[in-house]
């Protein structure tokens, strides 16, 4: 996105990937389908040391923006849930418009599978060396992401450039990712596969979407929303009644006061799920039976069920990374490193991580446009 915005600008581009082939993580985003923007975009859906950072960027090249390019090339989509946009074909249709772009300008030229091997700067020059050769120009644009998903080729290398550069950087860690669960609440790994909707809450942020449980531990889009808000020690309430207020089982037992817990459970929950939750809350027989107190805690709980991850599954199942190179040492209009004129850097490896359904693929679109417009 930079390279197109600085070629039709009349800037001539070197684009330097170490991958074989063009926006790996864009083919594999959307399961296949790419979430390429959301129409919720706003600042305050992104996480950064500077919550304000992102306003110019965002504020200039929108999701509607992206959508009008889409349109222009003839792309059809659609919107899901909340916001998200998706190709109706293929993820692949957004790489080539991307390159499409690139080569319309006449001024980008692309060298993949030739990793970079050293990066200097002297006498206003930056000179990368790569296999195969070494190339100069007056300014450099890191792109190169963050350590999330490595098997496609994901690295700390804008880290390794940030601190060469003496930028300070942000400590990185996994977002919107599995939580591990331990030993103590090993029976929840009896029901990988199953998913429902709730409400997660850690700290003061929450999100309303469906929680999967895996043979690992937790999932599913609320879970990878709360992830990326999360720190190790912290605990994970789940809301497993969403839509039920606080009186619910008191009302089932007055109305169906010869049913059980599990049945009454399995009106508005996985069978498999509402199985292990009866059982965890230690009411046996007949609501009637139940005394209203033990009703009233056995659904404060259902409605804040707490969980003490492990851990998450790390940078390998990680779709983004919270933290990266500092927006302290960067302008947010254009994106350039204060200390080295010349040096810019965008997308996943600047300190900015949105939500999950399309707000990362936003910023890498407007962060890309910020700097391309600036070089």
């Amino acid at each position: 996105m930079c390279a197109a915005v600085a070629g039709q600008r009349g800037k001539r581009v070197f684009v330097i990937d170490h991958a074989n082939e063009p926006g790996k993580k864009i083919l594999i985003s959307g399961g296949g389908r790419c979430n390429f923007t959301n129409t919720g975009t706003v600042a305050e859906r992104f996480i950064s040391a500077n919550p304000h950072f992102a306003k110019s960027a965002l504020s200039r090249y929108t999701p509607r923006d992206f959508i009008d390019l889409v349109e222009r090339h003839g792309i059809a989509w659609h919107e899901k849930t909340l916001g998200q946009l998706f190709c109706d074909g293929s993820a692949k249709q957004i790489v080539s418009m991307l390159m499409d772009e690139c080569e319309a300008s006449g001024n980008v030229l692309f060298s993949f599978g030739r990793p970079v091997s050293a990066v200097s700067h002297g006498e206003g020059r930056f000179t990368v060396e790569m296999e195969g050769g070494t190339v100069c120009a007056d300014t450099l644009v890191v792109a190169t992401g963050g350590p999330s998903i490595p098997k496609m080729g994901a690295t700390g290398f804008a880290y390794d450039l940030a601190r060469q550069f003496g930028l300070k950087v942000v400590e990185p860690r996994p977002a919107l990712v599995p939580f591990t669960l331990g030993s103590q609440q090993e029976l929840f790994k009896d029901l990988s596969g199953v998913a429902t909707e709730t409400i997660v809450r850690c700290g003061k942020t929450a999100f309303r979407e469906a929680s999967l449980f895996t043979h690992k531990g937790l999932s599913g889009p609320a879970m990878l929303q709360i992830s990326s808000y999360w720190q190790h020690g912290e605990a994970v309430g789940v809301d497993f009644l969403p839509t039920r207020d606080g009186a619910w089982l008191l009302a089932n037992k007055r109305k169906k006061p010869k049913s059980g817990l599990r049945s009454v459970l399995a009106t508005v929950l996985p069978d498999r799920l509402a199985d292990v939750l009866s059982t965890q809350l230690g009411i046996g027989g007949v609501l009637g039976e139940a005394s209203d107190k033990a009703l009233t805690d056995a659904e404060a709980r259902l409605h804040d069920w707490t969980f003490h991850p492990t851990g998450t599954e790390g940078f390998a199942k990680a779709e983004v990374t919270v933290g990266g190179i500092s927006t302290a040492e960067l302008s947010s209009k254009t994106m350039e490193a204060s200390k080295t004129p010349g040096l810019y850097v965008i997308g996943e490896a600047v300190d900015v991580t949105g939500w999950l359904g399309g707000y990362n693929f936003q910023w890498a679109w407007a962060s890309g446009v910020a700097a391309g417009e600036a070089l």
